[in-house]
């Protein structure tokens, strides 16, 4: 019998936990089994090095692999714009991850999300400028669905995780993501606003698409940390007040991880990933060039036939 294609469906029938950690967010705690993994891939290197280990499940069921990454690398090095993100995903994807939880730090667009609240967003309007959005091109085309960004099934169980640990949740909800690395000036957090957007971030975009190109499900866990500058009532948003929520919220997603990791079944057949690619690439197999399979073999390399 020969050896399953790494992105084949008989490849990835275990659920493998993946973890991005935003401002704050470095490490995850209840890890076994430790090990950090440097990786190459053919986007670049990753932010750091990669947190592999086993968290517990409940019910008597093995632990779940768990793979961690701080998206702006171990002691916030790094922009929101100089994060190489399609490095990170990739990474993702090669150390066998199918659902992705992503925990960012965001602005708050509305008087009911609080400085300490989570939101679930299920929406995203994309407001970045220059970042590298697809892992596609060099001669292979792909369209991926993106009309519902976030992976339902993963997302419900973040948000039951974040209730049970008695935080304030909202459920659903539009996240703006902005270039950065400065806030919105007061007429900008006003028409996000008028959008009927509901929180702000710098980071969640495009990760959340390359998370889909590469089949891997995805969560985002926002944690509001102040109301951006459009409450005037409120002093207007400084680094010193953002940190100081962020580290009450470190402890809280750190819980939460947990939690979902606890409640994640064995088979990504009892929660799928996306098969996002099967109707979304558009290229003749025979006009792909080699160096172009060698590269996205990873990600679309299951769906590809040799070439003729």
């Amino acid at each position: 019998m020969s050896t399953p294609h790494p992105a084949s469906p008989e490849a990835r029938d275990r659920l493998v936990l993946g973890v991005v950690g935003g401002s704050g967010l470095y490490e995850i705690e209840g890890l076994e089994e430790v090990e950090q993994v440097a990786l190459e891939t053919p986007f670049g290197r990753p932010s750091d090095v990669y947190t592999v280990g086993l968290l517990p499940r409940a019910g008597g069921l093995p632990p779940v692999r768990a793979v961690f990454l701080p998206r702006h690398g171990r002691g916030h090095v790094l922009l929101p714009s100089e994060i190489n993100f399609r490095a990170n995903v990739h990474g993702f994807k090669q150390l066998g991850v199918t659902h992705l939880l992503s925990v960012s730090a965001v602005g708050s667009l509305r008087e009911d999300i609080a400085p300490g609240d989570v939101v679930i967003p299920d929406q995203f309007i994309d407001r970045t400028a220059g970042r590298a959005q697809t892992f596609f091109g060099g001669g292979l085309v792909a369209h991926v669905q993106m009309g519902d960004p976030v992976d339902a099934g993963l997302a419900r169980r973040v948000a039951g995780a974040a209730e049970a640990e008695g935080a304030r949740v909202h459920v659903g909800g539009t996240c703006i993501v902005m270039e950065g690395p400065a806030f919105s000036t007061r007429a900008e957090s006003n028409l996000y606003r008028s959008w009927g957007a509901h929180v702000i971030g710098m980071t969640a975009l495009p990760e959340a698409k390359l998370a889909r190109e590469a089949e891997i499900a995805y969560a985002l866990v926002a944690l509001a940390t102040d109301y951006d500058c459009w409450h005037q009532s409120e002093v207007e948003v400084s680094v010193e007040a953002v940190i100081a929520v962020l580290r009450a919220n470190v402890a809280l997603s750190r819980r939460l991880i947990a939690r979902v990791a606890a409640g994640l079944p064995v088979s990504t057949a009892e929660l799928p990933y996306p098969r996002a690619l099967q109707h979304a690439l558009i290229t003749d197999p025979a006009r792909i060039p080699a160096e172009t399979r060698r590269r996205l073999d990873l990600i679309a390399g299951h769906l590809l036939r040799a070439p003729e």
